[in-house]
């Protein structure tokens, strides 16, 4: 259930970050309120997912969704330069990514 709650933390943090680049710096309510919403959400399910997990490896995973994921998001939604570095750079981080779920003990 951890790995699942993992999951779902990291997905929030992908939502958190797209709308706060949505907020415009906090000046636009909707998309402040989602923010620290699913900041909140996110944070809580990070912590649960800590109860059972490695503190190394439940971090490098949830920020590798949240940063793979803003990658895509940013690139698919918001127009951002899809560039071979910047593939390469997100390849690095699912590597990475994979090495630690099959490191992990739980």
């Amino acid at each position: 259930m951890a790995w699942l709650y993992l999951l779902v933390a990291g997905v929030l943090e992908i939502v958190w970050a797209f709308s706060m680049k949505k907020s415009e710096g906090f000046t636009l309510l909707v998309p402040s309120i989602v923010t620290i919403v699913t900041m909140i959400a996110s944070f809580g399910l990070l912590a649960v997912a800590m109860r059972s997990l490695p503190l190394g490896t439940a971090y490098t995973i949830w920020t590798g969704i949240g940063a793979v994921g803003a990658f895509v998001v940013g690139v698919a939604i918001l127009g951002e330069a899809f560039t071979t570095i910047r593939v390469l750079a997100a390849l690095l981080i699912v590597a990475g990514i994979v090495l630690m779920k099959l490191s992990s003990p739980s």
